[in-house]
C-alpha cells in the first residue's frame, strides 16, 4: 500500500493526475517535490518543454526551463532498478547530473537510452490520458508557446 506523503494530486485544465513519488528510488528528489509541492511551488508553473512521442516537462517557475527552486541542487540517484517507461517521472537537470532542482519530466513512450542517466522520482498511477493531452511544443526542443500549466499539485495527505 502507498503511503499518502507520497502521491502528489496535480490538477491541470483537463483534470487531475496523480502521481506516486518513489523514494525508495530517490529519496532525495521525492522529499524534494513534496516539499515544493507543499510549498504550492508548482501552481501555474507551464509546461515548457513538450516533444510528441517523449516526453513533457515542467516545473519552472519561469518557463524557460532554466530555473528552479531557491533550493540547492540534489544529487543524482540514477537506478537500474528502474526503467523510463511510459508515465514514468524524472528529474530535469543540465549536463551535470548533480543538478537536478525542481523541473520534472513525465514519459509519454519508453526511453531506454534515460535508464541510469536520469533520477526516476515517481510514476503517474491515474491520468496519463490527461498527460498525453498536454499541448505539444515546436522543433527539436519542444519549446512551447502558450503552453499548458499544472493548476495546482498538492501531496495527497495535505488535502485529507
Amino acid at each position: 500500500m502507498t503511503d499518502k506523503n507520497d502521491i502528489l494530486n496535480m490538477d491541470l485544465e483537463s483534470g487531475r493526475v496523480v502521481i506516486r513519488l518513489r523514494p525508495d528510488l530517490a529519496p532525495l528528489a521525492a522529499e524534494r517535490m513534496r516539499t515544493l509541492a507543499a510549498e504550492g511551488f508548482y501552481d501555474n508553473t507551464p509546461f515548457h518543454r513538450v516533444i510528441e512521442g517523449f516526453m513533457a516537462q515542467g516545473g519552472d517557475p519561469t518557463g524557460t526551463g532554466t530555473s528552479g527552486s531557491k533550493l540547492p541542487d540534489l544529487k543524482a540517484e540514477f537506478t537500474r532498478a528502474a526503467k523510463f517507461e511510459r508515465g514514468t517521472i524524472g528529474m530535469a537537470r543540465t549536463m551535470n547530473p548533480d543538478s537536478a532542482n525542481s523541473q520534472f519530466f513525465i514519459m509519454f513512450e519508453p526511453s531506454p537510452h534515460l535508464d541510469g542517466q536520469y533520477t526516476i522520482v515517481g510514476e503517474v498511477i491515474e491520468g496519463m490520458d490527461l498527460v498525453d493531452k498536454i499541448k505539444r511544443g515546436s522543433g527539436a526542443g519542444g519549446t512551447v508557446k502558450d503552453p499548458d500549466k499544472i493548476l495546482k499539485m498538492r501531496p495527497a495527505s495535505a488535502e485529507a
